[in-house]
C-alpha cells in the first residue's frame, strides 16, 4: 500500500476527508457515490488515510448543553517556571482535569489558554480555585467567560 504524504494527497483523498468531516458515519457506498469512486477503491483510500494518520478516529459530537454543561470559560494561565520539566508536569496534570476541554500552549504574555466547561459559574469557580490554580507551577490565571458560541466546529 502506497504511503500518503501531504504532497501525495490528491483531489479524491481531499474530498473523502471533507465528506468524513461532515459525516463520520457516512456509509462507504454513499461516500463513494459523493466522490465518484467505486466502493472498493474508496474503502482502500479510507484505510490508507487512517494508516497514514490523516484520519485520527471517529466520534459522536455531543451537545454539552443537553448534559447541563452550558458554562464555558477561557482561562489564561501564566506559569512560574517554563523549563521543560515544569511544562511536562503542567501538561500531565491539566490532562487529568475533565472540565478542561482544551489546553493550548500560547506564545503570548501568558503560557497556556484553557477551555473549561462546567454547569455554572459556581462550579467553574470551584474548578478554578481547587484544580486549575493547584496545577504545577501556576503563578496567575485570568478568566474570560463566553457569553455565546458564535462558531464552534470542534
Amino acid at each position: 500500500m502506497k504511503t500518503v504524504t501531504h504532497a501525495t494527497l490528491d483531489q479524491i483523498d481531499r474530498r473523502i476527508l471533507d465528506e468524513l468531516v461532515k459525516d463520520g458515519r457516512i456509509s462507504v457506498a454513499e461516500l463513494s457515490r459523493r466522490v465518484n469512486l467505486s466502493k472498493t477503491p474508496c474503502q482502500a483510500r479510507i484505510t490508507r488515510l487512517e494508516k497514514a494518520g490523516y484520519i485520527l478516529g471517529y466520534r459522536a459530537v455531543i451537545d454539552p448543553k443537553r448534559l447541563g454543561l452550558s458554562h464555558v470559560a477561557f482561562v489564561e494561565v501564566k506559569l512560574s517556571d517554563t523549563r521543560k520539566a515544569a511544562l511536562t508536569a503542567f501538561n500531565k496534570a491539566v490532562r487529568a482535569i475533565p472540565e478542561v476541554e482544551q489546553a493550548h500552549m500560547i506564545a503570548s504574555s501568558f503560557d497556556y489558554l484553557l477551555k473549561v466547561r462546567t454547569k455554572d459559574i459556581a462550579d467553574y469557580r470551584e474548578v478554578l480555585g481547587e484544580r486549575i490554580s493547584a496545577l504545577p507551577h501556576v503563578a496567575h490565571t485570568s478568566t474570560h467567560v463566553s457569553m455565546e458560541a458564535v462558531k464552534d466546529d470542534e
